[in-house]
Order: structure tokens, then C-alpha cells, then sequence
């Protein structure tokens, strides 16, 4: 997921804010200063869907391999929009954030996703979050931060 982030970021323009990668699902905070988000949401799920179908058949150490493989062929085979393969579900669930305040709510929902699961205690001990980032220790890929928060009473 980061190489295929990077290369989006570096190539197409995508702006990551926020992110959390969980056992079973991603959380993006995303924009783009370049190609449509959907062309660059299309082209990461095929690349990152690709690229894991790869490195499961490559690597008959792993025990769930036939397991993994068969769901993805079978959900694949299920959708006609595919040819035999399926990684991601065929929808992103996108909310617009039309202001830093919401934004700053749903940067704090991802970032307790790891806590409320109890892996760990505090948002910032997740390795797999942009969490990290936001509070001054060096992430696993580069962000866009979100703007300070600002509220006027």
C-alpha cells in the first residue's frame, strides 16, 4: 500500500492527509492536485491488488495462501467487472469534508481505530497510521498535514 501511495503521490498528484491501515480495512484522508481521485483510487486498487495476488502465489511459506486465494477468485468470478480476481470491494465510502472542523474529527476517528481495537494504548504507538505524523515522530510515508485547526467564539 505505501509503495503504490508514494508512486501516486509522486506521479499523479494524490495528497494523503490522514491514513490508517487496519487488518481488514484502510482509512484515507485524501485530495489531489493532479489526475481525477477516481482514475487514482482506480489505478492504486489494481496495482495493489495485482501486486498482493503476486506475492501470495510467490510465497508457498504462507499458511493461508490457498485459503486467500480462493476468496479473492471466487469474489472475483462473482463480479463481472473483474477477470477472476477481487481484492477490493467495487466502492469507496467517500464523505466530502467541507471544513477543518470535520476534517479534524475524522482525522481523530482514524487515528483511535487502532486504540479501540486494543492494539495498542495510544493512536501514536500504531506503526501502520499517519497518527505517527501528527505527532512529531517520523511516519512510514510523508503526509500533507491538515491546517491548525482554527475555532472563533
Amino acid at each position: 500500500m505505501l509503495d503504490s501511495w508514494n508512486f501516486c503521490m509522486e506521479k499523479k498528484g494524490l495528497e494523503i492527509y490522514g491514513w490508517c491501515i487496519m487488518p481488514s480495512h484502510i482509512h484515507l484522508i485524501i485530495g489531489t492536485h493532479g489526475d481525477k481521485m477516481e482514475h487514482i483510487m482506480r489505478d492504486m486498487k489494481r496495482h495493489t491488488s495485482e501486486e498482493l495476488r503476486k506475492v501470495i502465489s510467490n510465497h508457498p511459506g504462507e499458511s493461508r495462501r490457498e485459503w486467500l486465494l480462493e476468496i479473492m477468485e471466487t469474489a472475483g468470478k462473482n463480479n463481472p467487472n473483474n477477470i477472476g480476481f477481487q481484492l477490493w470491494q467495487q466502492h469507496n465510502n467517500p464523505i466530502e469534508l467541507f471544513d477543518s472542523k470535520i476534517a479534524w474529527q475524522k482525522l481523530s476517528y482514524i487515528h483511535e481505530n487502532p486504540v479501540k481495537a486494543g492494539f495498542v494504548e495510544k493512536p501514536e504507538e500504531w506503526l501502520y497510521s499517519s497518527a505517527r505524523n501528527y505527532y512529531g515522530m517520523k511516519g512510514l510515508t510523508e503526509i500533507s498535514f491538515l491546517d491548525p485547526l482554527i475555532i472563533t467564539i
